[in-house]
């Protein structure tokens, strides 16, 4: 498994943003929404294309084009709704899943509730969006599912990732084709699985709290 922290003044910029506590909602989904865009650039860098042949105002050229079959982007539900336009905006043409995926606040484990995507991936590269790489046990649940059903080049986008988060990834994951593209490695986790300093709840900043 790759781990690639995106080393960038504007990524810093509007994660120092992000993890204030006095930056409101709207603000939040905005310039998470911004960090996105900047992550992706990244996390295409090894995009599936293939050669085309095209003609100019000028003259016959040949260029490229993303190749068959389309990229699939799977935003883990909720928080990372909030992360799916940043990411469309680069990948106009790729389809898009769903995952819906809870943590038991106690255990720490997640379940799946909702499953929105293609039975058969093979051949697919799939990025998968979900604001924070904490525990990894949701993660590694999601990532599961989709090697199951064929995916052969998992890129994971994080703003935020912890180290014992990318550890059980590279454990539980050993081997499979995973890259995690994230805008910094924080600290740790404290003893409710909360990354420190992190940004929170990513959900609840996004989209207020929901009793």
């Amino acid at each position: 498994m790759r781990t690639h922290v995106v080393d960038h003044p504007l990524v810093a910029h509007k994660l120092t943003t992000l993890r204030d506590a006095r930056t409101d909602s709207p603000t939040f989904r905005r310039l998470a929404d911004e960090l996105v865009t900047l992550l992706a650039y990244e996390a295409t860098r090894d995009v599936r294309t293939e050669l085309v042949d095209i003609t100019t105002p000028v003259a016959e050229t040949t260029g490229v084009r993303l190749s068959h079959p389309r990229p699939l982007v799977v935003p883990i539900i909720r928080a990372g709704l909030g992360m799916l336009d940043g990411m469309v905006r680069l990948l106009p043409t790729a389809e898009v899943g769903f995952l819906g995926m809870i943590r038991d606040e106690e255990t720490l484990q997640a379940s799946t509730y909702a499953n929105r995507m293609p039975e058969d991936l093979s051949g697919r590269q799939v990025y998968v969006l979900d604001p924070m790489l904490a525990t990894g046990g949701t993660l590694v649940a999601a990532i599961r599912e989709l090697i199951g059903r064929g995916a052969d080049d998992v890129t994971v986008l994080c703003l935020l990732a912890a180290p014992e988060g990318v550890e059980r990834l590279e454990t539980e994951l050993s081997g499979a084709p995973v890259t995690v593209v994230t805008g910094a490695l924080d600290e740790r986790l404290n003893e409710q699985g909360f990354i420190v300093p992190g940004l929170g709840d990513a959900g609840d900043r996004m989209y207020g709290t929901v009793s």
